[in-house]
């Protein structure tokens, strides 16, 4: 698989042995007309163009390189289905495709549409599948203005501008084929207790039959930790599982439990390999967050997750682990993920290293001042939700970012709070950030605030007077009756920093402020806008903007090409310095 691009198995939290990658080339077709389904191009031969998958069009690393708007593409590739895979039920899996998708196998339409351009879905294509000569045709529909969807940062000019950046249309993470049995396992939920310590795992199977067998099995570095098995009376099972030793996820030490499941259907054994972590979250106003009881100062960074050649695809897996392994080397001990999901790849690096995240939902572009767009909102973010539910990593949920008004309106609070009620009902062991860094609603774990002010002493004047019950964060500033400071909330100064500063001449260049012109003025500024929250003790954590540059926004740590701005040991001395509230 070496010659594949992305080759690496895209789940290791949900991995077979039997799957194949469909990355690499494929025939492509731009359909800004969309009338390839009137045509039926499903049914062609072949299509006129060339792209390499899992890049998406308007990047350089899929040959294709087109960055004007694009309402409609096609994609088709000829695939073989191993000999040994006969009996079993082939799965095909697309693991992200903006943003709306129908799939065909032999010219024939399989499955449903699938709505939303961040997350993974999958279809069986069994009965479509012949002997021999199939195909796949994927067609994908987008409409970034429409205000129905996701967009995250994607700009709705013809070009990038401001904190914009160029579009992603169509597929943008792996395709890929797995097989599996009649009743196989299709995905769980990890329930960790640190006290006992054990696991307590929801299954949930396919095809499976009542009195069908599931048996779990847990081990750390090899080494067996546990087991359990039950009788199945529904499509979904719960197992505990005590473990013989207590190997602790913390900051920095991803200690990672290996499990095994089993499901046993007649004479068919399904297995599936996945992973948790035994770790705790809590977040209080009074101790801060806390990681297994002990409070952690969150230093985290903004991760916009874009790349100069992939855009929102990385160009390698080792890619995904660099951009944490240089956050870590900052003094940072986690990211905020910000205005796109993140592939699961990235929560498995995230998960090695003990690298804490907030997951986000990519909300803008979305219209959130109509309760009627739930509709168009809630079904990606529940996916979302299940998807990564049990990567230890993710320490915290964000549906809204900035919900700014919109052609006059405000943002509908009942949308927003229905959003956090759902979140809550599905997943009570992370706190919520109902919407971060503007108008809060009634419901919300988190006091969550942006702030860009850029003068040091003015900044930690804001915030001096927290004990009083007095907030003046940027956008209180600016919105005093909308944004009205939640004192019985811990607080997370989200976005802060963005200090501008460009490595080589560009008057198009972005940032928020004054741009520093000396390595002296921008470390002087770092560490006291810095030493601000981390005096606090009234703050559980600061979010710096920015990880890297991302084209024309010129605010990061690193370039937007991953080059050290300047060296990590000299950011490393002043995020990493020890809070008030740690002591």
């Amino acid at each position: 698989m070496n010659n594949i691009p992305r080759c690496e198995h895209p789940r290791p939290d949900r991995k077979r042995d039997a799957w194949i990658n469909l990355n690499g080339e494929w025939d492509f077709e731009i359909d800004n007309a969309k009338v390839g389904l009137e045509k039926k191009f499903f049914e062609r031969d072949s299509l006129d163009g060339k792209i390499t998958v899992p890049f998406s069009p308007e990047s350089v690393l899929s040959g294709v390189g087109h960055t004007d708007f694009m309402n409609a593409v096609w994609y088709r590739k000829n695939i073989e289905i191993p000999a040994e895979w006969s009996g079993k039920r082939v799965i095909l899996r697309i693991d992200a495709c903006d943003h709306t998708t129908r799939v065909f196998v032999n010219g024939k339409r399989v499955g449903t549409k699938h709505k939303g351009g961040y997350i993974a879905f999958s279809y069986d294509i069994t009965d479509a599948l012949a002997e021999t000569g199939n195909y796949i045709t994927i067609y994908a529909e987008d409409d970034i203005r429409s205000g129905k969807q996701f967009s995250g940062k994607q700009s709705t000019r013809l070009g990038s501008y401001g904190c914009f950046y160029t579009r992603t249309t169509g597929i943008w993470q792996t395709v890929w084929l797995e097989a599996v049995e009649e009743a196989y396992v299709a995905s769980y939920k990890a329930y960790p207790n640190i006290s006992e310590p054990s696991v307590a795992l929801e299954v949930k199977t396919v095809g499976a039959k009542v009195g069908d067998t599931l048996r779990v099995k847990a081990f750390y570095e090899g080494k067996p930790m546990g087991e359990a098995e039950t009788k199945l009376t529904s499509l979904s099972a719960f197992v505990k599982i005590d473990l013989a030793e207590k190997h602790l996820w913390e900051c920095g030490a991803g200690r990672l439990y290996d499990l095994t499941f089993e499901l046993i259907s007649g004479d068919k054994t399904d297995v599936m390999n996945g992973y948790f972590g035994l770790r705790e979250v809590k977040l209080t106003k009074e101790n801060g967050l806390q990681i297994n009881g002990k409070t952690v100062f969150g230093r985290f960074v903004l991760d916009q997750g874009f790349y100069p050649d992939g855009i929102i695809t990385a160009p390698s897996d080792d890619a995904l682990k660099f951009d944490i392994e240089a956050s870590m080397s900052f003094g940072f001990n986690g990211a905020r993920l910000h205005q796109k999901v993140f592939e699961p790849r990235f929560l498995y690096h995230a998960d090695t290293h003990g690298y804490m995240v907030w997951a986000e939902a990519g909300n803008w572009g979305f219209d959130h001042t109509e309760f009627a767009n739930i509709e168009h909102f809630l079904p990606e973010w529940l996916e979302e939700v299940e998807r990564d539910f049990s990567h230890p990593s993710v320490i915290g949920w964000c549906p809204f970012n900035e919900t700014w008004d919109k052609n006059g309106r405000q943002q509908c609070n009942a949308l927003i709070d229905m959003v956090y009620d759902v979140t809550k009902a599905l997943d009570n062991t992370r706190p919520v950030i109902a919407n971060s860094g503007s108008f809060p609603t009634t419901r919300t774990d988190v006091h969550d605030v942006h702030d860009y002010e850029q003068d040091p002493a003015t900044f930690r004047s804001y915030y001096a007077e927290m004990d009083k019950g007095i907030l003046r964060d940027q956008i209180a500033r600016k919105y005093p009756k909308r944004q009205v400071y939640k004192t019985e909330l811990p607080v997370f100064v989200s976005e802060y920093g963005g200090i501008k500063w460009v490595m080589a001449e560009d008057a198009t260049a972005w940032g928020y402020g004054k741009s520093v012109t000396t390595e002296g003025e921008f470390f002087d500024r770092l560490e006291g806008l810095t030493d601000a929250l981390l005096e606090n003790p009234h703050i559980f954590g600061y979010c710096y903007t920015q990880l890297t540059d991302v084209e024309q926004e010129q605010n990061g740590l690193m370039t937007y090409d991953r080059r050290f701005k300047f060296a990590p040991e000299k950011y490393a001395r002043i995020f990493a310095k020890k809070a008030v509230i740690e002591e």
